[in-house]
């Protein structure tokens, strides 16, 4: 495959969000862009989330690692709107946005490439493109071209099934088509998942071209590598409870593994913005 990465709140929060879009917030504000408070999922009669609460700030690449089974990308959903969390609430510039519909979060800007791309194969490039921009958020700078801009093999190729393209090139189109959504929060799930090491890099190497227009991540990942790699922060999932929260230039490998696959208490992880430099429970 050629050519993927182309080219050079206050404790009790706001009210749920009205029809309008969504007002920006200052880097320096001090004030998260995304926020999930005491997030508890069921899945049925399964506990999927127990009490996850994080924060993200404007410009971050906040990544939630662990295990399959962790919960991962059932937070990512619960924050996207495809699932109803049976306790906590998820927040956006401190605008409760628990009750929107998924269209109408991604209005204001919380849009999600799903694991496993879910395109439309019989589509063209193109048109999965347009998909996205059916509910792009108003006032945004992203378009079709911006998004053949940094994707540089996609022009030549817009016409073409996205069934036909390779899985690296695929994420790459369902990354695009997120793109024109024009998010303020991009939720990223499992950019990795079955592409061969040297398309991940690839994919990976996009970030610093994407964020450099304002956007704020939200990565799921496996690869921890990875996402040690890219993030300038982490949360550890287990079960669906956190089992380690800090910056990755303050953990070590050994607390990354106890943390994975549960191998000391998971009491207590220290957690941004409360005053705590613990990366550590307990």
């Amino acid at each position: 495959m050629t050519g993927l990465a182309g080219g050079a709140g206050p404790a009790g929060g706001k009210g749920p969000i009205g029809d309008g879009p969504a007002g920006g917030v200052r880097p320096d504000s001090g004030v998260p862009l995304l926020e999930v408070r005491d997030l508890v999922v069921h899945h049925g009669q399964l506990q999927a989330l127990d009490a996850i609460s994080l924060r993200v700030f404007p410009g971050e690449v906040y990544a939630i690692i662990g295990a399959n089974g962790a919960g991962k990308s059932t937070l990512l959903r619960t924050i996207a709107g495809l699932h109803q969390p049976t306790e906590g609430s998820v927040l956006l510039d401190g605008n409760d946005v628990t009750q929107l519909r998924p269209e109408r979060r991604a209005r204001h800007g919380i849009v999600m490439v799903p694991e496993g791309r879910r395109l439309f194969g019989s589509l063209s490039v193109e048109e999965n493109l347009q998909v996205g921009a059916t509910y792009a958020r108003p006032g945004g700078t992203w378009t079709i071209d911006a998004v053949y801009d940094v994707f540089d093999w996609m022009r030549a190729r817009r016409h073409q099934r996205t069934g036909q393209l390779s899985g690296g090139e695929q994420q790459a189109v369902a990354v695009g088509r997120a793109l024109v959504a024009n998010p303020r929060v991009l939720l990223l799930d499992e950019l990795s998942l079955g592409l061969a090491p040297v398309v991940v890099q690839r994919i990976y190497g996009m970030l610093p071209q994407i964020l450099a227009t304002g956007l704020t991540v939200l990565l799921v990942e496996q690869d921890v590598s990875q996402a040690l790699r890219v993030a300038s922060q982490i949360q550890c999932l287990l079960e669906g409870r956190t089992t380690l929260e800090g910056r990755p230039a303050d953990v070590t490998a050994e607390q990354v593994e106890a943390a994975y696959f549960g191998l000391a208490s998971t009491a207590s992880a220290g957690r941004p913005g409360e005053g705590s430099d613990s990366l550590w429970p307990g």
